[in-house]
């Protein structure tokens, strides 16, 4: 299980918003490209760049941004925010982008995510973001009329490399992942699932450790890692033994 550090730019900035609203916006680093390189020395193994400008209005608008992060780090990246098309996702992959992240084409042009699925396996994962369970689209500014459960469903016959499950009532609030939610999509996805929002301490990590062996193999960290509720290199090191330690316990437990 990894932990995935978040950067979400906004006008080519690092921020974070409170629960998705536009209008809730802290900064936290003008130099996203510093960010990421901080990131992985303090031992990411992958990075999570949300395009914010691309979720709320589709067009590129952070690509120059976005090109030189790649070029910053040796981490793979996965990106989200706007990818609406075929052509869009390929110029990510052509500039070295390991996964992409499609939300809203997957309510309004779930063709187009099978073609993209079958097309790049193991390389396109779909984030399902939920307030009070149903998914929102469009940079979570419009609600669906469908359930993330029943959306995970959906997904169960493409060769997906993640679902990205988000509870947004709980995204920047630092209060505690929705468990149950996640334990929901874990359980009803054959995809693996990376769980993000509302991470605010170790001890959230620490409750989202049990679920390694139910499908979920990430964990995706934001606003913590900026304002010093997690350190990166300890959060990984404290993951890392308990599960060493839960891998030891259940080989000692089956030779018993």
């Amino acid at each position: 299980m990894d932990i995935i550090p978040a950067i979400d730019l906004l006008n080519g900035k690092c921020v974070r918003l409170n629960q998705g609203n536009y209008n809730e916006v802290t900064k936290f680093n003008s130099d996203p490209v510093k960010q990421a390189q901080i990131w992985e020395s303090k031992g990411a193994k992958r990075l999570h760049l949300v395009d914010l400008d691309g979720a709320k209005t589709g067009e590129p608008i952070n690509d120059l941004t976005i090109k030189e992060i790649k070029k910053s780090i040796t981490i793979p990246i996965q990106l989200g925010g706007g990818i609406r098309s075929i052509d869009r996702a390929k110029e990510l992959f052509d500039i070295g982008i390991d996964r992409i992240i499609l939300g809203t084409i997957a309510i309004e042009k779930p063709e187009l995510v099978k073609d993209l699925s079958k097309e790049y396996p193991k390389r396109v994962a779909v984030g399902i973001d939920a307030k009070e369970g149903m998914v929102a689209t469009r940079g979570w500014l419009k609600q669906s009329e469908i359930s993330s459960l029943d959306l995970a469903k959906q997904l169960n016959d493409l060769d997906l490399a993640a679902i990205i499950s988000t509870d947004i009532a709980t995204d920047g609030t630092l209060k505690g992942p929705n468990v149950q939610a996640l334990r929901e999509i874990a359980e009803i996805s054959i995809n693996p699932v990376i769980a993000s929002g509302g991470i605010g301490s170790i001890a959230d990590l620490i409750s989202l450790a049990d679920f390694a062996d139910e499908g979920i193999e990430g964990i995706i960290v934001g606003r913590a890692l900026y304002d010093g509720s997690i350190d990166l290199k300890e959060a990984i090191l404290t993951l890392k033994n308990l599960l060493l330690q839960d891998a030891f316990n259940a080989k000692d437990k089956f030779l018993v």
